[in-house]
């Protein structure tokens, strides 16, 4: 120690007296130890609520780079520079502010209110990206499944063949027949366009408990009866075949529909797979969120400490 230079033990008895003639207590003497910068940054930690604007991409899948949710409206309106996702669904007007956020796990259903703000649990992916961000600090964020929306359910996944069969005569009661075709003269020799399918349909027959439709398409016709073209390759009195024109490509652009099937709660599913070898395709019913890495886009607005 250079001459001169005051001991360390002179130094910690010099404090305890100030602290003791300024009748101030230990706080001087934790503040001495423990000097905090007026330029020292706030920073998320788990406990905090947060407010987040956030662009929601996925990061792998058949979607890979498209946005399937965000908080920023000029975002939801540019398609060109944030393509989205088959389905992603705009906010009403108004509904593009930041997220209320409980940063950390186990938040109760009801959320955390707050000054009355609720800040709301997310996926564990989410809310672990945040930490460590300053305010207006933004950053990348990489949630894989288990901390996502989980892994694929596999009784949701299903295979179904690109070549089918439809019957070319329908036998309805008069109650179904008005309940499929509303709009329709219930009379023999009627003709009109079939609501599913778009090709030419004819009443054959009328009587008190039946009422026979003929399906009447030509080969080479072509329909979309479930989101995708399908191609009439053949059509007797009795058996119609049509042939799918999906391939490989159309996998993550193409959002099917079976409006009288539902399959996990859903009528509605994602092209998965295409096999022409095989001659099938995968329906997925899953949420498109489920089974895939996300990435979110992050930037903290405000920390509310607990």
């Amino acid at each position: 120690m250079p001459a001169g230079s005051p001991s360390a033990t002179f130094l910690t008895v010099l404090v305890v007296i100030v602290v003791a003639a300024a009748g101030i207590g230990a706080g001087v003497l934790y503040w001495y130890n423990h000097p905090k910068s007026a330029s020292a940054p706030t920073v998320v930690v788990v406990g905090d609520n947060v407010t987040v604007d956030y662009i929601g991409l996925f990061g792998s899948g058949p979607q890979e780079g498209k946005v399937f949710d965000t908080s920023i409206q000029s975002v939801a309106q540019d398609n060109a520079t944030y393509p989205k996702s088959l389905e992603y669904t705009p906010r009403k007007a108004g509904g593009y502010t930041p997220l209320p956020v409980h940063v950390g796990p186990n938040t109760p259903s009801a959320g955390y209110n707050v000054s009355g703000v609720t800040y709301g649990g997310v996926v564990t992916g989410f809310w672990k990206g945040l930490v460590g961000l300053e305010v207006n600090q933004s950053r990348w964020v990489t949630v894989p499944p288990l901390e996502g929306y989980g892994d694929l359910n596999p009784t949701c996944l299903v295979t179904a063949p690109l070549v089918t069969t439809i019957p070319a005569l329908l036998v309805d009661t008069p109650s179904q027949f008005t309940k499929a075709y509303p709009k329709v003269t219930e009379a023999a020799g009627v003709s009109f366009t079939d609501p599913t399918y778009g090709w030419t349909d004819r009443v054959l027959s009328v009587n008190a408990t039946t009422v026979v439709v003929s399906l009447l398409p030509y080969v080479g016709e072509t329909t979309a009866p479930y989101g995708w073209t399908e191609l009439v390759t053949a059509a007797t009195t009795q058996q119609i075949t049509l042939q799918s024109q999906l391939t490989p490509s159309s996998v993550g652009s193409v959002l099917g529909s079976t409006a009288n099937v539902t399959v996990c709660t859903s009528t509605k599913f994602l092209v998965w797979s295409v096999d022409l070898a095989n001659g099938t395709f995968v329906e997925n019913y899953n949420k498109e969120v489920a089974g895939v890495t996300l990435t979110f886009v992050v930037t903290i607005v405000s920390i509310v400490p607990p």
